[in-house]
């Protein structure tokens, strides 16, 4: 044997085969285009309706959660909100919408991120379009979480699977 063609692979004999079904971590796009999305309306605001596809879940992602999120014309992601501890963005992948975060309101469209570091401004995003508005939205799963809820007056305590709404004291 020649010097250094021990590491020398025979054409194909290296390759990894294909498998007939992918890995539980890969999710193929056929795949999340035939998904049902679940609806969910947010507690606190009926007209932040979602249809949401949890991709990470399928994968077994436990520490984030990754969603393909679908506002309808007219609604919101959720009641205006900011978390204390956990992180989360959004990635406009179609449609148009407005967020607010604080006080001010931008106009949002594909290809525009948003990320929200904790303990940042409150925010949230509603589709002002007449089209469908497709979100790629990542959060953490932090154990225990506070999330505030300044325009209802509401804190939400998070510890595991237990939550529990407060009201939000009073400023003097």
């Amino acid at each position: 044997m020649p010097a250094g063609s021990f590491n020398r692979c025979i054409p194909d004999a290296c390759e990894i085969p294909m498998s007939t079904t992918p890995p539980r971590e890969l999710l193929k796009a056929a795949d999340i285009a035939k998904m049902e999305p679940t609806r969910a309306v947010h507690p606190l605001n009926p007209n932040a309706v979602r249809l949401r596809k949890a991709l990470g879940d399928l994968t077994g992602i436990t520490q984030l959660g990754f969603h393909l999120i679908t506002l309808m014309p007219g609604h919101e992601s959720a009641e205006y909100h900011r978390h204390l501890y956990e992180e989360e963005c959004v990635y406009v992948l179609s449609g148009n919408g407005t967020v607010t975060i604080g006080e001010r309101r931008e106009a949002v469209g594909p290809g525009d991120f948003l990320g929200f570091a904790r303990g940042g401004e409150a925010h949230t995003l509603q589709n002002t379009g007449d089209t469908p508005l497709e979100l790629i939205v990542v959060g953490q799963r932090l154990e225990h979480d506070v999330c505030e809820y300044p325009r209802v007056g509401k804190r939400l305590y998070v510890a595991g699977p237990l939550e529990d709404f407060v009201d939000l004291p009073t400023q003097p």
